[in-house]
């Protein structure tokens, strides 16, 4: 059964089924993202038009350093907001917060990633948005007072909303909100991410109309393509390793330099104006040396392809890695539209007498490998990189690289670029998993509390008095002045003692107690527990909080609300 939303009085007017008012809160979600989409893209327009026409200034190398310099400034100071890719912090919240998420966060990563990319900075408007559009889903769900699952719902909707109308490509903004920002597919949250989807595509094809981000005239994908995708996996997938690292070294390398964040982005800014000095297709989001490529008119050799890869690497790592906002999609797409494009050119120099189909084929399929590796999510590859060309005609070859990719990325980096630090910090819970189920049961609600506490100079005699009318096999042994928790007394460990009436005034309870026996605390974590007691061989543990017994932690208490709580998480309703 459906559980019923509460709705404020002022919606009183409105008695839905549940299902129905996520779908109509998912659409106002969705096309609210696909409005931060938009106005992210009309200020990004706005401010590289500016930036253009300064191009012929010698000092204009110092633009993206300001860019990403006034970001920072805005994110830290005004916003008070740290630094970040977006998703990542969308994942987290969806994790461990049940997606709960500020109205702020909003447009505060609009407005400085538009600061970071429009100065130059190398770096995509996508992770912003998506951030955005799961804000304010998250805020939606918070005046209608729905619960933590029905909100997490909505949080998807906006970021679906917000991807669908950056790229025109609705299934692939269903598919990556499920695939990396969710990580579940349920009947519950497919449909309404997928109507959230719809409302902020056909937003964006009303402002902009129904345009295909990177037109061809088609591909005729032969076998030899298919085969030859294999190794341009493996060409993606170690690419995608490289930004993956570099990255994260340049956040590290950034850490130890003395300055305030606001003084790295600038300098991290400074240095990639430099190198667009010397190769302009390295700075911004990128995406017109992607059409050039794509429709073959890309007229660099082998050498400058490959040189312009690592080039965009660099400035990705020296944008985002120094402090800039903004995110990895757009990077990645150029990487992987570089690698295809030297991978073709490669095969063909080494192998002219190879049928295939061309370097704009190729261009498209390196942009599915590296979306894939660095994501490690490759059904959003395959999907993204169809919707945003209108290529179905290559879905062979895009299975087969993006598939390659993501394992040989998985091999070598176990977590995504996006959820790295959160797997390494154990912030990462995914919906049915151990750690996400025993993260949303607290130990308070665990605690057995009808253990009967015993002084520690009791005789066995009063002793054996005290368990005629006890209902568990557990005493705790208590100080009697203090309180304080002394150890315990298990009935299982002293039934000899029980049963030999000339020890009754002969022993005392702190003769038989066990001293050394493991404890646990509010503050402790469930899983921790967990792994511990079965490690221990132990079924149960008291739980002490300042030195005073609070009460019994049972394993089979725990396991027993471990499956309904896994039960909740794993059902289709809400």
């Amino acid at each position: 059964m459906l559980k019923r939303v509460k709705l404020p009085e002022k919606w009183a007017f409105i008695e839905p089924d549940d299902r129905l008012l996520l779908i109509v809160a998912g659409v106002v979600a969705g096309l609210a993202g696909g409005l931060a989409a938009l106005g992210l893209n009309h200020g990004l327009e706005a401010m590289m038009e500016f930036v253009h026409s300064l191009r012929d200034y010698p000092w204009v190398f110092v633009l993206p350093g300001l860019g990403a310099a006034a970001s920072a400034i805005y994110l830290e100071k005004i916003m008070r907001e740290g630094a970040g890719h977006g998703v990542p912090e969308v994942i987290y919240a969806v994790s461990r917060y049940g997606g709960i998420m500020r109205f702020r966060s909003s447009f505060s990563r609009l407005i400085a990633s538009c600061l970071t990319i429009g100065s130059g900075g190398s770096a995509g408007p996508e992770a912003p948005v998506v951030m955005s559009g799961a804000a304010i889903g998250s805020n939606i769900a918070r005046l209608f007072r729905l619960n933590d699952r029905q909100r997490v719902t909505l949080v998807g909707c906006g970021a679906a909303g917000a991807i669908s109308s950056i790229f025109n490509a609705p299934i692939a903004g269903l598919v990556f909100v499920l695939e990396v920002v969710l990580g579940e597919w349920s009947t519950v949250n497919i449909v309404p991410i997928a109507i959230a989807s719809v409302a902020g595509t056909e937003l964006s094809r009303f402002f902009n109309g129904n345009q295909i981000a990177f037109s061809h005239s088609g591909f005729p994908i032969g076998v030899s393509d298919t085969v030859a995708a294999a190794g341009l996996g493996l060409a993606t997938a170690l690419l995608s390793i490289l930004l993956t690292r570099g990255l994260r070294s340049m956040h590290h390398v950034a850490d130890k330099v003395p300055l305030p964040k606001w003084g790295r982005a600038f300098v991290g800014g400074c240095l990639v104006g430099l190198l667009g000095f010397w190769i302009p297709d390295a700075m911004g989001e990128g995406y017109h040396p992607i059409r050039e490529m794509i429709v073959g008119g890309y007229h660099g050799a082998f050498q400058v392809a490959a040189v312009a890869i690592f080039a965009k690497i660099l400035a990705t790592s020296l944008t985002l890695g120094w402090g800039g906002s903004g995110g990895i999609f757009a990077p990645s797409l150029v990487v992987g539209s570089f690698t295809g494009l030297a991978f073709y050119r490669g095969l063909v120099a080494l192998w002219p007498s190879i049928p295939l189909v061309g370097e704009g084929c190729f261009a498209l399929l390196g942009m599915a490998g590296l979306i894939s590796g660095i994501l490690q999510a490759p059904l959003t590859g395959i999907f993204l990189i169809v919707e945003i060309t209108g290529s179905y005609e290559v879905i062979l070859p895009l299975i087969v690289v993006s598939s390659v990719s993501t394992t040989i990325s998985h091999y070598f980096e176990p977590a995504s670029f996006y959820m790295r630090d959160l797997v390494e910090k154990g912030q990462l819970l995914r919906p049915g998993t151990d750690a996400r189920v025993l993260n949303d049961l607290s130990l308070s609600e665990l605690i057995e509390k009808d253990c009967i506490a015993v002084s520690p100079h009791m005789t066995l005699r009063e002793f054996v008095e005290v368990v005629k009318g006890a209902k568990r096999d557990h005493f705790p042994v208590e100080d009697s002045e203090t309180g304080v928790f002394l150890g315990m007394v298990h009935l299982n460990e002293v039934r000899p003692y029980l049963f030999d009436t000339i020890m009754y005034d002969a022993v005392v309870v702190e003769q038989i107690m066990d001293r050394s026996l493991r404890h646990v605390s509010y503050g402790d974590d469930l899983q921790k527990i967990l792994k511990m007691m079965d490690k221990e061989g132990l079924f149960t543990i008291p739980v002490v909080v300042n030195r005073r017994f609070v009460g019994l932690l049972s394993k089979s208490t725990l396991l027993d609300k471990y499956r309904k709580e896994l039960m909740v998480q794993t059902s289709d309703n809400t």
